[in-house]
């Protein structure tokens, strides 16, 4: 594997750094869609489609016959940038002002052309069928996934695998875990109506200002005395508008937020804990509410056959000590849980960081960056699950 990986290891950085001087944004993906549509098609034993506009399907039938079971697996990377301007000190800096590839996408998408291209022309060493996901609109609500499974995309597949680049982690490692790997996330916007009023006067008013620090401050009961700490939400205000003028009460108040939780039963409950407690101290105060809620994607959930298959290729290819066990879910977001919902699926981080990059930059961040030595790891990773599952 390691003579044919090193084949394709400078076609891959070129790929990532096409994408990342050309980045687009979710849902308007037309050229880098289009760039890898072009290119699969001159890779070998390809089916190439386009299932959306903006992303695109290839499938490898293999033509090795097996004794066994014959697998379809699914490999899945996105392709959508961020509206970020990008402030990174690189030679193949964002051409598009205000639109940067700063969650690794750029890498995500390299990595998988890399596993197809050596893939492809493996068709008589392949039992089962290969489905490489190039997949739109990662970053933006209903997401690209969910899109793609209702197009019928993991018909027949009975695992679906894909890598997540970490910032935070060295290059060579795969951190892998098993169970719930990113929480589910559900926005909110509230208003509050009350009555405003000279600020001399208070007392025949309604303040909503400070009705929505009440509210800011109670939801925290939320965490801390409502759900069990095991399953505990992240709930967390992050806008808060109300008045214009320094004497004057206003009218209403506006605030907005995210609540982050780990399964079903806590995320319903966050939401109702919250509606019960804005209800509670709006009608206290005798002020009144609305409350829009923005539902965004499940927790993306690994489960344990597919994880095995992971840790199994992982250890083999990069040895133990490079196979990391994260021991807590990130609270981030991934619509990749669209596929985990569908078929037994394995997500996992893979290292991008070298004390050569400097600071770690997180992910969105203007001056994220990682190190391309760690593609060549991404491409080997989809190439071990390929060889492990349909090369039998």
């Amino acid at each position: 594997m390691k003579a044919v990986l090193e084949t394709v290891e400078k076609e891959v950085i070129s790929w990532r750094r096409h994408f990342h001087e050309n980045p687009e944004l979710s849902y308007q993906e037309h050229n880098t869609s289009e760039y890898i549509y072009n290119l699969l098609k001159t890779f070998p034993n390809l089916e190439v489609t386009r299932p959306t506009k903006t992303s695109v399907l290839a499938v490898l039938k293999g033509s090795k016959q097996s004794e066994g079971k014959e697998h379809t697996i699914a490999f899945r990377a996105d392709i959508d940038a961020l509206p970020i301007q990008e402030e990174a000190d690189v030679e193949f800096k964002s051409k598009n002002p205000g639109v940067m590839h700063a969650c690794g996408h750029d890498a995500h998408a390299a990595m998988l052309l890399g596993a197809a291209r050596v893939l492809s022309e493996k068709k008589a060493e392949v039992a089962g069928e290969i489905k490489f996901i190039f997949q739109h609109a990662e970053e933006v609500l209903p997401g690209g996934a969910q899109e793609l499974v209702k197009q019928g995309v993991m018909k027949g597949v009975d695992y679906a695998f894909a890598l997540h680049v970490s910032p935070y982690e060295r290059t060579g490692t795969i951190c892998i875990r098993e169970g719930v790997f990113c929480a589910a996330a559900d926005d909110f916007e509230i208003k509050i109506t009350g009555r405003g009023g000279h600020a001399s006067t208070p007392e025949l008013t309604i303040d909503p200002l400070i009705i929505g620090a009440e509210i800011t401050t109670n939801i925290q009961q939320i965490v801390s005395r409502k759900i069990s700490a095991l399953r505990a939400p992240v709930v967390s205000v992050t806008t808060f508008h109300a008045g214009g003028a320094l004497n004057v009460i206003p009218e209403y108040a506006e605030l907005g937020g995210t609540i982050r939780s780990l399964d079903p039963d806590s995320r319903v409950k966050a939401r109702e804990h919250l509606e019960k407690i804005v209800k509670g101290i709006t009608e206290a105060h005798g002020a009144t509410y609305e409350i829009n809620w923005y539902l965004g994607y499940p927790a993306v959930v690994n489960k344990k056959e597919a994880v095995d298959v992971s840790r199994a290729v992982v250890e083999e290819i990069r040895g133990k000590e490079n196979a990391i066990n994260v021991e807590e879910p990130m609270f981030g977001t991934e619509d990749f849980s669209a596929y985990s919902e569908a078929v037994p699926a394995s997500m996992q981080f893979i290292g991008v960081h070298s004390e050569e990059l400097g600071e770690a930059y997180p992910l969105h961040h203007p001056q994220f960056k990682i190190d391309e030595n760690a593609l060549k790891y991404g491409v080997e990773y989809f190439v071990g699950i390929a060889e492990k599952l349909c090369g039998q």
